[in-house]
């Protein structure tokens, strides 16, 4: 019984990454993979955080479970020393992996959607834009992203996709120092909107 039970686990995740798409721009690779985030064997993964950096729900409850109690301590030192009243919407730090496969984990905080008439995004386009530029100043080579603000905060998945991969293809361009950017979705819904955006904007 056991054995059925593990065997039909590890089918299960094989079939959550089984749906991956490549794009490319220059010389990186842009990818989706319909998968978990916490899994990504990459130099940083990114985690859609709340100001607080003290680990909520969602990507970041998880990030915080698997990662165990090292980036939790790494966040309360950034929260001391350079951000006491909390990470602004669009900004982004960095911390270890803790046990994480990633190296590193780039925090972001994503914006709440109000109707889109609130800066939304702006703010969106530079919580994916610091995190790039923090995953170079940094010498990373490879990032993967959640898709940020469309589960809690709210923010329309379709509108968000298109703003993520936009963002992202900007950066590669002028940026020649990333090999590879991944976005992980965590839904086959997900995976399917961005795949839609992908190929209208890439």
């Amino acid at each position: 019984m056991f054995r059925l039970v593990y065997n039909l686990s590890i089918t299960l995740k094989k079939m959550m990454n089984m749906s991956t798409e490549k794009f490319h721009v220059g010389k990186a690779v842009i990818r989706l993979v319909q998968g978990d985030i916490t899994e990504q064997d990459i130099d940083a993964i990114v985690n859609a955080a709340n100001s607080s950096l003290m680990g909520g729900g969602g990507v970041d409850g998880a990030i915080h479970r698997k990662g165990g109690p090292k980036i939790l301590e790494e966040c309360k030192r950034i929260r001391a020393t350079e951000w006491p009243n909390g990470l602004p919407t669009g900004k982004a730090v960095i911390t270890s992996g803790g046990n994480l496969k990633a190296r590193y984990v780039i925090h972001t905080v994503g914006p709440i959607w109000r109707g889109g008439n609130h800066g939304e995004p702006e703010l969106l386009a530079e919580a994916y834009r610091n995190s790039l530029k923090l995953a170079t100043s940094k010498g990373l080579k490879t990032v993967a992203f959640p898709s940020i603000s469309t589960g809690a905060y709210s923010y329309p998945v379709e509108k968000a996709s298109r703003i993520a991969i936009a963002t992202v293809k900007e950066f590669l361009e002028t940026e020649d120092k990333l090999d590879m950017v991944v976005f992980v979705l965590f839904t086959r819904h997900d995976f399917e909107v961005y795949r839609n955006a992908a190929k209208e904007i890439l």
